[in-house]
């Protein structure tokens, strides 16, 4: 998949003025402390983020001393992201790049990929296996051995549990996949975008990030506003994931 004609490149490009707005954007300081504890971050250490956005999480953890580069497909969003890192007189380093597809020189001892950041957003033609199993490759390359990452992503629990026969008929999900294809605007005004998303669950997770060369520590509930070291709910939106690249 490359940048162009991609569906959630022009959602979040049309999305971007709004998106900090939105109310799962609002936990932005508590997320960030802990993730610091809980992949034990010291001042200083690199972390890339994958899908960083409109940098929320990146300014946030750079003015905490760590050294950041942010990856996003969107070019609006990393527009802000600059604003941003401007704004709080922080230097971070925003690439322009597929979740997919990146390729970077440098070594991390942290990747976090948060709130859907590219993990389970596909085009029309990704393929529901591969193109996560290609982003957590990248990531896995992207760690010095014994790197850790977070990540939190759609669960297939609640994804299940509120589908119907007729969304199955009508193509809106497909169980066979785990994705749903929905219409969505990107803001109030704007017309839809048909848009392609993919649930996960634990054991799945498990063994495409074993795939990858990450080893998963832990899988929590991990909706945001209310991370925590806790079992999955049912009916969340999202599971958390701990890994660990593995030694070579």
């Amino acid at each position: 998949m490359t940048t162009e004609h991609n569906p959630w490149q022009q959602f979040h490009d049309l999305e971007a003025p709004d998106y900090d707005r939105l109310c799962f954007t609002q936990n932005t300081a508590q997320e960030v402390v802990f993730m610091i504890d809980l992949l034990n971050l010291s001042p200083g250490s690199s972390i890339l983020d994958v899908g960083c956005g409109t940098g929320r999480h990146a300014v946030e953890l750079a003015r905490k001393g760590f050294s950041i580069t942010g990856i996003d497909l969107s070019a609006g969003m990393l527009a802000l992201a600059r604003d941003k890192a401007g704004a709080a007189n922080v230097e971070i380093d925003l690439i322009h790049a597929d979740a997919s597809t990146f390729s970077l020189d440098k070594r991390f001892d942290a990747v976090i990929c948060i709130c859907e950041g590219s993990f389970g957003l596909l085009g029309g033609g990704d393929d529901a296996v591969e193109h996560p199993l290609a982003i957590l490759r990248n990531v896995a390359r992207s760690l010095r051995p014994g790197g850790k990452a977070l990540f939190t992503m759609l669960s297939a629990f609640k994804m299940i549990r509120e589908r119907t026969p007729e969304d199955i008929e009508q193509g809106r999900f497909d169980p066979l996949t785990m994705t749903t294809s929905t219409e969505h605007s990107p803001r109030e005004g704007l017309p839809a975008i048909c848009l392609r998303e993919r649930a996960f669950t634990p054991t799945e997770i498990t063994l495409l990030f074993q795939l990858a060369g990450l080893s998963v520590l832990n899988i929590w509930g991990g909706t945001a506003g209310n991370w925590g070291k806790r079992a999955i709910e049912l009916d969340e939106y999202e599971i958390m994931v701990v890994a660990q690249k593995q030694a070579q």
